[in-house]
């Protein structure tokens, strides 16, 4: 009975110390010094509603909208993951086709590969400078803008996730999209 005590008075230590004051002083941390991240990195509209989460990418179909990477999960938050098909999938095959043919791509207009690839998580958030430059003219014309309106928006929006150790840029989607109505209602 002695050893039961003593055992389930370590195990009662044990829990205090690594269950609940690891997390204590893990939140404690993440508050003081990463508030926002800590709190889901959240983004909000102009009237203070919560609209999204800057890492989760959201789905836009509308064709006044920039529209992110396919996903292989709906782009529902609660479950990351790929299709874990083969490339040579049938299923794939037909999704890239028709993601070609929903964008407009031609011989001379290629369609950036991510437009018809999902990511790993399928739900990355970003697209690069590139594939939102290629959607560029389609929001545009849904909108009633210029290109370049439009194209200046991009690049305005754009980031270089891995600062000047990389050259390639990328915009979040969600966000983009939220400067588009700001700026062009």
């Amino acid at each position: 009975m002695q050893s039961l005590t003593a055992s389930l008075r370590v195990a009662l230590v044990t829990i205090a110390v690594c269950v609940v004051g690891y997390t204590a002083v893990s939140l404690g941390v993440a508050q003081a010094f990463v508030a926002h991240t800590a709190n889901g990195s959240l983004i909000t509209a102009a009237d203070g509603t919560i609209v999204g989460s800057r890492p989760i990418a959201q789905k836009f179909t509308d064709h006044r909208y920039f529209w992110p990477r396919p996903s292989a999960v709906d782009y529902d938050g609660a479950g990351a993951g790929g299709s874990n098909a083969s490339p040579t999938s049938t299923d794939l095959t037909e999704r890239a086709r028709s993601l070609i043919a929903l964008h407009g791509a031609t011989p001379e207009k290629p369609l950036p590969a991510e437009l018809a690839a999902a990511s790993g998580s399928g739900l990355d958030p970003h697209i690069s400078e590139r594939a939102a430059l290629y959607q560029a003219e389609r929001v545009g014309k849904a909108r009633g803008l210029s290109i370049a309106r439009i194209e200046a928006l991009v690049r305005a929006h754009t980031s270089a996730p891995g600062g000047s150790l990389t050259t390639e840029r990328v915009v979040n989607v969600l966000e983009l999209n939220l400067a588009l109505d700001a700026d062009f209602r």
